[in-house]
């Protein structure tokens, strides 16, 4: 059965369309902007709903780079420790100071 067409993945609210489309900074900027908005007060109940929601999503998505990058710094760490780095990398002075 052929695939069909489908907005990209999220909880199906429109406070949290297009968070899983943004990079890092993005999100990061993002969820300042909402936290902003947020503490200046002055929203409806259902606006405040809508930017928590949304708060809630761009900080999931933060924390997802965030342990991905995690990941790939440790994979990095344990390849260049196996001997498995390619890169043409200086020798490492062993007393640093």
């Amino acid at each position: 059965m052929p695939d069909q067409q489908q907005p990209p993945a999220s909880s199906g609210s429109p406070a949290t369309a297009g968070v899983e489309d943004l990079g890092y900074e993005q999100a990061r900027d993002e969820l300042v902007d909402v936290v902003r908005r947020l503490e200046a007060g002055g929203t409806g109940l259902e606006e405040a709903l809508a930017l928590w929601e949304r708060g809630e999503a761009l900080a999931d998505r933060c924390t997802r780079w965030l342990e991905g990058a995690r990941a790939r710094l440790d994979a990095g760490t344990a390849a260049a420790a196996a001997g498995g780095s390619d890169e043409d990398d200086e020798p490492e002075d062993d007393a640093r100071g």
